[in-house]
């Protein structure tokens, strides 16, 4: 076995949200090849599990979104994010979450086609690679990743070295490409020796995966997310706070606990005994006649790391193993399956020779900022919780202290009052965790892959940029969306779903017919599929509530290309004097023809 070469055209290294992913993308342009992982299979505890609208449309665009609803919590199960002494006890304060609020809805409703659910990637995973399986991918677990090389003479060569890890026997595979969606350790990135932007650690946290009952306590306390602290009571070190977390409703759940501050991480602070697990776990429930089963426990390091750069020749990374950083505002896995939708096309057209491989630069050049903003997001999410602790007294070592500022949250004068108004600021702070619209759907994108010649300067994003989405056709932003419907009424569609699916889209409407024959031509031409619709009055499809009028920002005879992963590509304000002429230009510089 050491000296078999097995040779494929495409080798993944993992088979998490970013590798199985991509896996599946690539599978929907006809390709396939084979995905390995160190992993004995799938994830075994929950880990990521809020799957946004982003990543959803993107899985919508293979057809997977309807079974990821299916295994998902709907959006009533994640209507509240909550802040309590017990599940069982006082509440202090709570938040619509994740779409819920209804003054927000509208926006919610304008940005996307589909919903947030909430998904563990115990329930994701399996999702995936039944599907790349199914799709022509031959998966190998216990399959570990030693190295590369990649011989002078044959550049387009990559020799991995592995390592079966169930008879320790390594043999090589030849691809052409190789991807490292191997995770927050990922031998990939070391071998390439990719820096790392690395900003200081905010410690450790303790995950604790619990089978517990509480249907009873969820009627008046719906949420998937509840803060539980107990600033009165001497806890043990590494149990300061809780941030009790749903797996399924509403009887598994991740008990996630935050060490005291300053708390020596590296010694016997963080270790505890099962019986001492069960007891912290059902303080936290606070009816200890609930039956409680601990699953599984693991501590995790709060990270805030970005690659400088996601690719080196046909060596390709995303997911954890370019991006690390904590769970807040849920953006871990929705990021990693838009890395794999943004590569998956890209691979393809370039193996396919519609387009030249300089195309594969506008992998990194597009999705490194993109991690760049997760990671200090996601980051600032937890540090944007600070200020209601202060208030609370959590961040007091001293119980005694504690126990006066919860106290002085009932005086009825200045002192109380003082310190409710900073509760309630720190509880409005954190809204930027719990209705991130922006920071999940503001994406935009610089690189050869959009054609920027004929624009303006970028419009100017939200001032509040996290919460507030930006809805553009300007070139290397997502598509609108907008409902649409036939003349006569049938199954209304969203603007997303006349594109993607593996080629370009030209959207154009009343007096742009020269539009839509250019696309036949150029499609021709350049030999790639450019599909072309109409959208207005007594055209292909009517826009009955007048959205993508409003939305589109060019002209009835003006048009927008669209991208096989529904970013804009270009767009013309107008009718051009010369439609194919201008349209096959634009195609053969994204495409770098």
């Amino acid at each position: 076995m050491e000296n078999e070469i097995v040779k494929t055209d495409l080798l993944i290294v993992g088979a998490g949200p970013a590798g199985a992913a991509l896996a599946c993308f690539l599978a929907s342009h006809g390709l396939s090849g084979i995905m390995i992982s160190a992993a004995p299979g799938t994830a075994e505890t929950p880990r990521a599990h809020i799957t946004n609208m982003a990543a959803l449309e993107c899985l919508r665009d293979i057809g997977l979104d309807k079974q990821c609803i299916e295994a998902g919590a709907s959006g009533d199960h994640m209507i509240h994010t909550r802040w309590c002494h017990s599940m069982a006890g006082e509440e202090y304060a709570r938040v619509y979450s994740f779409g819920n609020d209804p003054k927000r809805k509208a926006d919610y409703d304008a940005a996307s086609p589909c919903d947030h659910i909430d998904l563990p990637q115990t329930a994701l995973e399996p999702i995936l690679v039944r599907r790349a399986v199914a799709k022509g991918w031959t998966l190998r677990f216990n399959t570990t990743f030693l190295t590369f090389t990649r011989p002078s003479d044959t550049p387009d060569v990559i020799i991995s070295t592995i390592r079966d890890d169930l008879s320790n026997k390594t043999y090589k595979i030849q691809s052409r490409f190789l991807f490292g969606c191997d995770g927050a350790r990922s031998q990939v990135i070391r071998e390439l020796g990719i820096p790392l932007i690395r900003k200081p650690s905010q410690g450790l946290a303790l995950n604790v995966l619990v089978k517990a009952d509480l249907s009873h306590l969820m009627k008046s306390r719906a949420g998937n997310l509840h803060w539980v602290f107990q600033p009165d009571r001497e806890l043990p070190v590494w149990a300061w706070l809780c941030v009790l977390r749903m797996v399924k409703p509403w009887d598994e759940w991740m008990f996630v606990f935050m060490p005291r501050p300053g708390a020596d991480l590296n010694g016997d602070d963080m270790i505890a005994s099962h019986e001492e697990y069960v007891s912290r776990v059902k303080d936290v429930i606070g009816d200890h006649s609930v039956d409680v089963e601990v699953l599984h426990v693991g501590k995790w390091q709060i990270n805030e790391v970005v690659a400088e750069y996601y690719s080196d020749g046909n060596i390709f990374c995303l997911g954890d193993a370019v991006h690390r950083h904590p769970p807040f505002n849920g953006l871990g896995s929705n990021t990693c399956i838009q890395d794999a939708f943004n590569l998956a096309w890209k691979i393809s057209y370039v193996m396919s020779g519609r387009a030249g491989p300089q195309l594969l630069d506008s992998y990194s050049a597009e999705r490194q900022p993109v991690g760049f903003d997760i990671i200090t997001r996601a980051n600032q999410g937890l540090r944007d919780h600070l200020p209601w602790m202060d208030a609370m007294g959590i961040t007091e070592s001293d119980v005694e202290k504690r126990k006066a500022l919860l106290a002085e949250l009932e005086d009825k004068g200045a002192a109380g009052r003082k310190r409710r108004q900073d509760f309630r600021h720190g509880i409005e702070k954190t809204r930027t965790e719990f209705h991130g619209l922006g920071i999940e759907m503001n994406q935009q994108y610089r690189s050869g892959a959009v054609y920027l010649d004929d624009e303006p300067e970028a419009p100017l994003l939200p001032h509040e940029v996290v919460l507030e989405h930006l809805i553009s056709t300007y070139p290397g932003m997502r598509l609108p969306h907008a409902w649409l419907n036939t003349r006569v009424p049938g199954k209304q569609l969203s603007t997303i779903d006349l594109a993607g699916h593996g080629g370009y889209c030209l959207i154009t409407g009343p007096g742009g017919a020269a539009w839509k024959e250019a696309a036949d031509q150029v499609a021709k031409a350049v030999n790639v599929a450019i599909k072309s619709y109409s959208i207005g009055w007594k055209e292909d499809y009517e826009d009955v509530y007048f959205d993508w009028e409003k939305r589109r920002e060019v002209e009835e005879d003006g048009c927008v290309l669209i991208r096989p992963d529904r970013f804009v590509a270009w767009r013309s304000k107008s009718m051009s004097e010369d439609p194919r002429g201008k349209l096959e230009t634009v195609m053969r510089k994204v495409l770098s023809l």
